[in-house]
């Protein structure tokens, strides 16, 4: 198993381990074995790296990114699994990124739907208009991960939106969107892997390497 040759650490109790570049996230539950998050996800599968060349999505992408080319930045495959797949509090990705990268008005997402998604199983909630306000002062209680989640004080949360989106759907979103979404306690997983996007022949977030989408 992957996680089993990697480097094993705790973050406001949390498990990760780093296996070279690559970096899995546990469920939050005490000895979890269930995987949460894997990053990047595209080289251990050939279907996740065929999905970085898909048209349907490099397309779009070029023009939110106003560039005949693109290249990826980051890909993470979420397992939100049924029964006790943890929720991802209120955050934006650009503060995770500012300091790898100085372009991080150019790196929007596209979530591709594995399973229907809807509240019952955690779907995406985004907070309508938060894209428009840049990069958001995160949180200062005191927690090791609590500055990389929004602070309340600067969205509002009544205009949240839940993206209830059959398998299949593409959701494209912002780096500086306010995302989350809550727990899934219901029976059906909720699968789905985000492709981060940038301007063509840029090196990616985790290994350093350039990913041109097409093969440009």
């Amino acid at each position: 198993m992957l996680s089993e040759r990697g480097r094993t650490y705790h973050l406001d109790g949390k498990r990760f381990v780093d296996v070279d570049h690559v970096t899995v996230q546990f469920e939050h539950a005490p000895g979890s074995q269930q995987v949460r998050v894997i990053e990047p996800v595209h080289e251990l599968d050939d279907r996740f790296d065929a999905l970085v060349d898909d048209t349907r999505i490099v397309r779009p992408m070029c023009g939110l990114i106003g560039r005949e080319r693109v290249a990826l930045w980051t890909a993470k495959l979420n397992l939100k699994v049924a029964g006790n797949g943890s929720g991802f509090g209120w955050h934006q990705d650009s503060p995770y990124w500012i300091h790898d990268c100085t372009h991080v008005d150019l790196l929007p997402n596209v979530m591709v739907a594995f399973d229907d998604a809807g509240e019952a199983n955690g779907c995406l909630r985004v907070v309508r208009g938060s894209h428009r306000q840049g990069c958001l002062p995160g949180t200062s209680d005191g927690t090791q991960l609590g500055g990389f989640f929004t602070s309340p004080d600067h969205f509002d949360e009544s205009q949240q939106v839940a993206l209830e989106v059959p398998a299949g759907s593409l959701i494209f979103f912002s780096p500086h969107a306010v995302h989350g979404s809550q727990p899934n306690q219901s029976a059906r997983p909720r699968r789905a892997i985000v492709l981060t996007y940038q301007p063509g022949d840029q090196p990616m977030l985790k290994n350093g390497r350039v990913r041109n989408a097409l093969g440009y």
